[in-house]
């Protein structure tokens, strides 16, 4: 390694954990040797005026070549915003809108704003939204170089998802000022050793749960915990290779082929509380601005109640805010708990916590002292917008100084409705679990659940049928469910069509059902009356882990013949519930505004 070979491999792109990676030496290492050599990238200007005028945008492009640095100095204030990188399934545009309210809010606070993404097909990338905008990539040699250069004042970590905050601690151990929760805090809710030991502290209950970095370990966990277990890699995006398990079996299988465990990369065993109650709560405080933490404030935004049981990633569940069906009790305590939580953990600026709630027992699931995909959704809901009042937070103004320090909780309801791309993935199983699927979100809102419900299903392209026909197959942990299911649907005039085995269970509790064959017994069956159009609603939940061929079929059969779905008992609840209020009483269309 010299110092032309190490000119000659930074021109053609090689990165400095790649440069280290190949000749034994570590990422600082690297940075320093080139440091001292006076190897550092200048940036070019994008011209976005194809050289016909001056170009006033200011993107700008790192490069090793030599030549000028066309960086246009100023002497304000600069804060750099870190982006969330390319849009994935897990790590949606919801964290691109934060990124974009933030860069609004410290302007209107006097700040220069630097945004550093390297996706342009984002609103934060678009030529009005920042005072300077850098197309790198997000990582710790790009940003820090961009952070020295523009010798900026901040950086805000926790707006881009998962991919800045795993970059903080490192930018701050390198003399980045990480404005906001700090680091350390952020570290303490990952952690899963240290979150337990604050949980304790606090007296606040989490699911039994275990880390295992083998396949012994995993085993032993599950069996002291009990089945079914939910197992996931540790800082994961999207609840990627997240699983809910039921058997030895499937664990073996789980720990050979989905993941790679070992001590740094434990696997979590968490005991999986089937039928809770998921709810997720969006937060802002600034209380880590204060030496006494009882000076702060800390305001819940939204407390988000899931339509789907506990297991369905959140973003993917379908939500309604306010709570629909928690006691006061059950809210009091996860206010309690939300407000202990932001104080330990000295939160400045947004942070989400999801937890469920099983009886009168509220466990904490996890906690995110960073925006979450929810933050949109909730500010529109409740007209504050949260990304921009924490941007303002984090920059230094209190809360009060803002003007809010009390709840809103609105007189109206608002349910978030995922959507998804499973007709164009053919053949795919459209089932939920803790692993996201979901490509974007819509909400629909009203003085009526019911109405708000059916608005959001509208909006997600499966508008409630009005009348007609309901096939029902549902697998024999819901079938005492089953029948005051059914009976809301046949009290609302559909007719009930089911395979032999559910129908059975209907006309015992005295519904009338049309019998139909199983795919396996012949013709007509579901698929040839959903093809045919003889069926306006499917009801249908799976039967365990592995799903049937059968059930797979219906499923996929529905989505492209464009039949409403439902796939759990909530869910369908939900549906009927909508029906029969548009039935009553029909919908009206309001602006958001005219709601605020």
């Amino acid at each position: 390694m010299n110092a032309e070979l190490l000119a000659k491999a930074k021109s053609l792109g090689f990165s400095d954990r790649q440069i280290a990676n190949l000749t034994g030496r570590t990422e600082d290492q690297v940075r320093a040797e080139r440091k001292s050599l006076g190897l550092v990238p200048s940036y070019r200007l994008v011209d976005t005026c194809a050289a016909e005028f001056e170009a006033y945008t200011p993107y700008y492009y790192s490069t090793y070549d030599r030549g000028d640095d066309e960086v246009r100095p100023s002497d304000r204030k600069k804060v750099m915003i870190l982006g969330g990188g390319p849009n994935r399934i897990g790590q949606g545009i919801e964290f691109d809108y934060c990124c974009v309210h933030a860069a609004f809010a410290l302007k209107e606070d006097g700040f220069e704003t630097l945004m550093v993404n390297s996706n342009p097909e984002t609103v934060s990338t678009d030529y009005d939204t920042s005072d300077k905008l850098y197309f790198e990539p997000l990582t710790l040699e790009d940003v820090l170089h961009i952070y020295e250069r523009e010798k900026c004042w901040g950086a805000i970590a926790q707006f881009g998802g998962q991919t800045p905050l795993n970059l903080a601690l490192s930018l701050q151990k390198n003399g980045v000022n990480i404005i906001g929760t700090s680091p350390q805090s952020i570290e303490v809710a990952e952690d899963r050793k240290l979150f337990a030991a604050m949980l304790r502290k606090l007296d606040i209950p989490q699911p039994p749960n275990g880390i295992a970095t083998n396949e012994a370990e995993a085993l032993a966990a599950a069996h002291e915990l009990g089945y079914p277990v939910l197992v996931r890699p540790s800082f994961v995006l999207g609840g990627r290779a997240m699983q809910i398990v039921y058997s030895d079996t499937e664990l073996h299988h789980y720990m050979r082929f989905a993941v790679e465990a070992s001590p740094e990369r434990p696997v979590l065993v968490d005991k999986f509380l089937e039928d809770a109650t998921e709810v997720d709560v969006d937060c802002i405080a600034d209380v880590g601005q204060f030496e006494d933490q009882s000076e702060g404030t800390m305001v819940i935004g939204g407390m988000l109640e899931h339509v789907e049981f506990a297991g369905v990633h959140s973003g993917d569940a379908a939500m309604v805010l306010p709570p629909h069906t928690l006691s006061q009790e059950v809210i009091g305590t996860i206010r309690q708990y939300t407000h202990a939580m932001a104080r330990e953990l000295k939160v400045i600026g947004l942070m989400n916590v999801q937890y469920a709630v099983k009886g009168t027992t509220v466990y904490v699931l996890e906690v995110n002292p960073r925006a979450s995909r929810t933050v949109p959704f909730v500010s529109k809901a409740i007209g504050v917008p949260l990304a921009k009042m924490a941007a303002k937070v984090m920059a230094g103004k209190s809360l009060k100084e803002l003007g809010f320090t009390s709840e809103i909780w609105t007189k109206y309801w608002t349910v978030k409705e995922s959507v998804f791309p499973f007709n164009r993935f053919h053949g795919q199983d459209i089932l939920l679990s803790p692993e996201m699927r979901s490509t974007g979100e819509v909400m629909g809102l009203d003085a009526d659940l019911g109405i708000a419900y059916a608005k959001s299903q509208m909006a997600a392209g499966a508008a409630p049928p009005l009348s007609g026909t309901v096939f029902i197959s549902v697998s024999d942990a819901h079938k005492d469910d089953l029948p005051e299911v059914a009976r809301l649907y046949a009290d609302l005039g559909f007719e009930l069509i089911a395979t032999n085995g559910t129908a059975a269970i209907l006309e015992k509790a005295g519904m009338k059902v049309r019998r139909v064959s199983k795919l396996s017994e012949g013709r007509p069956n579901a698929v040839d009356l959903l093809k045919n159009k003889e069926i306006q609603l499917v009801i249908n939940t799976p039967a365990g882990q592995a799903p049937r061929a059968d059930e797979v079929k219906i499923r996929t059969t529905a989505v492209y013949t464009g039949t409403p779905i439902m796939t759990t008992m909530s869910g369908a609840r939900a549906m009927a519930l909508g029906i029969s209020a548009l039935r009553k009483s029909g919908y009206s269309v309001k602006t958001l505004q005219e709601y605020h």
